[in-house]
Order: structure tokens, then sequence, then C-alpha cells
């Protein structure tokens, strides 16, 4: 079916990806958000504690994420994502001080493993075996595939894979973790290079979406909540907003792009993730001291990754269910042991603030990776996008983008990649 018009519920990453790209694509594009701001959990914001604007959470993308290199140039999109020339991690371990840095080599051919220089101290070459058991993946828990035990799981696989699923590796979809590999390391360093929006992730991705998309007469509405869908047959016929049902036109489309508590409240038919795992980050308003790694691996303490922006100090720990109900202020002062002593400083804590995401993504597992829905529905004008839909990937901002994009596709958008 052709449509000449789309109305998207949620400006999130993945509502502005379909709402750009059925925009590029010739349709009329309504586009709304139940927030008082766009972006989901994509967004920046002014800290009155702190003093600054940080990001609702540490998100990076990686340099071989191809949704976001066309979303950003679909929209203009010049605030840099920076980091590293090259693929170097660096870790520090809490538990004996060891600091180290697994340096990927540029090329798909995996020769850093055959060099101890790049490689996790102690281990030898052949202990990476398990990354290309991880590239067959069989359908189960990653611990069905690969034994997690040893150096390289703990001091590589581990902390990699928790960050890029957002739940404990062990017990993680084996199918999300080979499509993270598959796209990162196994493709080399030139697409495994980490990058982090300058100045914030607003700057990166919202603001210049909606400057573009107003630009194209489809400004964001913000503070406007879908309440209900009617669906008479296979079309959703009409939208409520809350001030009565509005007919859906014949040639309109729909992208409900929400949350996947709020797509199945609208659509109790689908199936979604019905369990999440929570991400806390901790901010600091201290710069970095000279020579700081933009992005260090933390083990053998709490807080898992450290991010050094130029006006301050920020941490990430995934999977952090347990951290939910702690004290904010015993919270930031753990982290901030952590960071001293990963820095090699000591300062009195200066101004914090700690965000807690209590459903950051749907948990990795196997059993909530088969309840992601596909982007289409069975009525044949409502189409669904969030990084928790069926993507092949796990809950990522390169997820979400390419969610839209298939939706997009969908609805009849031709330059919908």
């Amino acid at each position: 079916m052709s449509f000449g018009r789309a109305t998207i519920a949620g400006a999130g990453l993945a509502g502005l990806s379909a709402a750009v790209w059925l925009r590029r694509a010739g349709l009329s594009v309504t586009i709304a958000d139940a927030a008082p701001q766009a972006g989901g959990r994509c967004r920046s914001y002014h800290d009155p504690q702190l003093g600054l604007t940080i990001d609702n959470g540490n998100h990076l993308v990686l340099s071989g994420n191809p949704a976001v290199a066309r979303f950003r140039a679909a929209i203009g999109a010049t605030a840099p994502l920076a980091g590293p020339a090259h693929a170097d991690f660096p870790f520090f371990d809490r538990a004996d001080g060891a600091r180290w840095a697994v340096r990927i080599n540029d090329g798909r051919v995996p020769w850093w493993t055959l060099r101890a220089s790049r490689r996790v101290p102690g281990t030898r070459a052949t202990d990476y075996l398990s990354l290309a058991r991880l590239l067959r993946p069989r359908g189960g828990r990653i611990d069905a595939l690969v034994h997690p035990a040893g150096p390289v799981w703990s001091k590589l696989i581990e902390p990699v894979l928790l960050a890029a699923l957002n739940t404990a590796p062990a017990e993680s979809s084996d199918r999300l973790a080979a499509a993270v590999l598959r796209e990162t390391i196994a493709r080399g360093g030139l697409a495994t290079r980490p990058r982090i929006a300058r100045p914030d992730l607003s700057a990166a991705f919202i603001d210049p979406a909606l400057v573009w998309l107003a630009g194209q007469g489809s400004p964001v509405t913000l503070g406007r909540r879908l309440r209900a869908i009617r669906l008479e047959g296979d079309r959703a016929t009409a939208l409520d907003w809350g001030d009565g049902p509005q007919s859906v036109a014949p040639d309109e489309a729909i992208v409900l792009a929400v949350p996947p508590w709020v797509a199945t409240a609208l659509l109790p038919e689908i199936d979604a993730p019905d369990m999440f795992r929570s991400i806390v980050n901790g901010h600091f308003a201290l710069p970095p001291p000279d020579g700081a790694p933009a992005m260090l691996g933390l083990l053998g303490g709490t807080a898992e990754w450290l991010f050094a922006f130029p006006d301050r100090l920020s941490v990430t720990v995934s999977a952090a269910d347990r951290l939910l109900g702690m004290d904010r202020e015993a919270l930031a002062r753990i982290f901030w042991a952590d960071i001293c002593h990963a820095l090699d400083i000591s300062a009195p804590m200066p101004a914090w603030q700690i965000v807690k995401e209590k459903r950051a993504t749907f948990a990795a597992t196997p059993d909530q990776d088969r309840r992601r829905p596909p982007a289409a529905t069975r009525w044949r004008n409502l189409f669904l996008a969030g990084d928790w839909t069926d993507t092949g990937l796990p809950a990522t901002i390169e997820g979400a983008l390419r969610s839209g994009e298939a939706a997009a596709r969908l609805a009849g958008g031709r330059e919908a990649r």
C-alpha cells in the first residue's frame, strides 16, 4: 500500500529516524511526543546541581555504525562524534592496580591477538578463539556457547558485552552478542573505534533533527500523548490524543515509536519485551586531569566505564538493578573513590549528580529477544519503531535508528535505507 502522509507517535531516536526518512521520501509527516523534550533516553539537559549540561546517559556509538552515519548525514549534523584514531580500549583494575590497553588493529585479519602488547595481559592468542565461537550463535544463552571464565572473558568479553547488552553477559542472547561482534571486532578496528558525542547527545543527534524537520514543515509537537488507537479490520482508523478520536486518512501511515510498555498498552495483541535492566550514571563537575583517556574501562570496583568530558567526569554501570535502592550520595562517594583510583588523583568530591534509569533497556536474554516484534503489524497502515523491536541488535542508538528506517521503508519511504 502506498501512503502519502504519516503520523508518528514518539520523538525518540526511532521516531525521529522514521520521520526524517519519510519526509525525505516526500511524505507529509506529523510527529508528537508525550514528553516535554524530544530524544527519549538520548537527550541532554542542564543540571542545576552541577551547573553543567549533561547527557541522560553515557551513550556511545562505534565508527562502523552505518545507520548513525546515514542519519547524521541526512539531517546535516555537524557536532562531532569524538574518539581515538584507532580502536584502543584502555582498562584499569582497581583490585591490583594493573593498567593495560586492548588495541585492535585496523583491518579485518585479527593479528592484534598475536601481539602480547595488544592483548589482555597474561593471555595467549589461542585464548581468543572464544570470540570466534561467539560469532556462531545457536539461539540460546552465551554461557552455553563459551565458558564464562578466564582473563579474556573477565577482562574483555564480559565488560564489553555488558555495556552493549545491558544484561549479565552469561545469561544474554548469543544472537545479540554475535550481532554486536559481527559488526565491530569482526570487521576490524576501523569499524570498532568508540565515538562519543561532543559536546552532548542533543547537539549530535536531536537538535539537528528537530531543526531539519521544522525546516521541512514537520515540527515536533511536545507534551502530546497518544491515548488510544481505534482498530477496525486490518487498519488503524482513528487516534485519540486526549481530545477525542481523530480519523486516520486512507493514505495515512501510523508509526508507533514509543516504549514497549506504552506500545502494549495501546496494542494489547502484540508481543514485546516485558523485562528490563537499569543503568546508573554518575556525573562529577571536575575537568579531567591531563592525559586522562576519553574512555576507560574499570574493573574491580563499582563503576564500569569512566568518560572524561572537557568539563566533567562521568561513570556508568550497566545492568545496575542492585544499585537502584542505594542512597544517592553514598553511591556518588563510591563512584568518586573509583574515579580517584583510576585517574590517580586525590581530590574532595566535587558537585555531583546520580542519574538512575530503571527501565533503560529490555533484558537481552534469549526469551526477551524472542518477544521482540517486527516493524510490520497485522494492521496494514500501522508500524512499530524502537530499539525494542526486532532490529537484530541490542537496545542501542544504532538499533533505534535502524528501526526507524525499517518503519519508513514499510510506509513507502523511497529513500529509507
